[in-house]
């Protein structure tokens, strides 16, 4: 990586992927959210799955729905930066070719996924910016997800052993955001990829 200090002005700066991730109920999606709100031109990533829409959900707008065949062979020619099983049923990652796209043309680019996730993107395009988005604190991470009310005490217990983990491996990312209001998170993540100004 080239030291700020002794970076060539005059060569192109090269767009970066970015990736958010961080543990559950910290408030990826409402960052996200706030993000677009302020940058409706941001090229957010949409994700392929080999699930069948659900009602209201549209084809290259909420996901990527494709077949399990068709969803083997993007994994097959690298076509995919990460994907994971989910549930033990199906298929969710993230389509390289559209990401490509927006990097080529010089555009940053947003993924918002989870720890394993994250992993396979650093090794498939090790220039990305890996942002962990955290909470105040433990105990702030606890109130928001039982508030949430969409999981049972089972649920949460498995959810919150998981954030556990995913908390511990926050040093492997670049940066660290704490999501203590969403205005000063999303603030931050404007910084880092430099839509501000």
């Amino acid at each position: 990586m080239t030291d700020a200090g002794t970076a060539d002005s005059s060569a192109p700066t090269l767009a970066r992927l970015t990736v958010l991730a961080g543990p559950t109920a910290v408030g990826k999606g409402t960052v996200v959210a706030e993000l677009r709100r302020r940058h409706p031109d941001l090229f957010v990533s949409i994700s392929a799955t080999t699930r069948k829409p659900r009602p209201g959900e549209v084809d290259g707008v909420h996901y990527y729905f494709v077949g399990a065949q068709d969803f083997d062979s993007l994994v097959e020619t690298g076509q995919m930066l990460e994907w994971a099983l989910v549930h033990g049923v199906h298929r969710y990652g993230t389509p390289r070719g559209p990401v490509q796209d927006q990097l080529d043309a010089g555009r940053p680019a947003l993924l918002e996924i989870d720890l394993a996730g994250a992993r396979q993107v650093r090794r498939a395009m090790p220039r990305a910016r890996l942002v962990f988005l955290a909470p105040p604190s433990w105990d702030e991470l606890v109130r928001r997800l039982a508030g949430r009310g969409t999981e049972d005490p089972q649920e949460q217990e498995r959810r919150l052993a998981t954030a556990r983990a995913e908390m511990e491996a926050a040093d492997e990312f670049d940066h660290i955001v704490v999501n203590d209001t969403v205005a000063s998170a999303t603030a931050q993540l404007e910084r880092l990829m430099g839509l501000c100004g």
